[in-house]
């Protein structure tokens, strides 16, 4: 009986022992998951929300530009306004009329031989964002214009 009950006690120890080392891998594992999500909640709120960006299509233009060497000369081109928020958004379309007529006054003014030129695209972008930023009507707020796009382009 003597042998009987030492090898009890072994069992059992071995059993406390086994109980010990699995609830320590078990904290072990829990402790390095929580870590990881501690790091990837701060990765989180360290990166920007990413914003999706607004766009104000306009119809495409054709007008006569002003006379030069060649005669009677003619731009196409369509725009789209990035802009900064949804209330500048809302503006222009409420004012789209004002907007296009701003446009073709500006346009019509133009000479080929300018457009042609990269540089002069540039010029004619920057002329368009200050011709839009004049309000359009009393107590306007500031219009968020980001960037003039052209999705369209032909002088002939």
């Amino acid at each position: 009986m003597a042998k009987t009950g030492g090898g009890s006690s072994k069992l059992l120890w071995l059993m406390a022992i086994l109980v010990v080392v699995s609830l320590s891998a078990a904290g072990a594992t829990l402790y390095m998951m929580m870590g990881k999500g501690e790091h990837h909640a701060s990765q989180a709120q360290a990166a920007p929300e990413r914003r999706a960006p607004i766009f104000v299509k306009i119809d495409p233009f054709t007008v006569n530009l002003a006379d030069d060497v060649y005669g009677s000369r003619l731009l196409y081109t369509g725009i789209s306004l990035k802009v900064g928020d949804h209330e500048t958004r809302d503006i222009l379309k409420e004012h789209m009329p004002q907007v296009r007529s701003r446009l073709l006054l500006l346009f019509s003014g133009q000479q080929a031989s300018e457009l042609s030129q990269p540089d002069g695209k540039v010029q004619l972008a920057a002329k368009v964002m200050a011709t839009l930023h004049e309000p359009m009507t009393e107590h306007q707020p500031d219009l968020d214009i980001e960037a003039v796009l052209f999705t369209e382009f032909i002088v002939q």
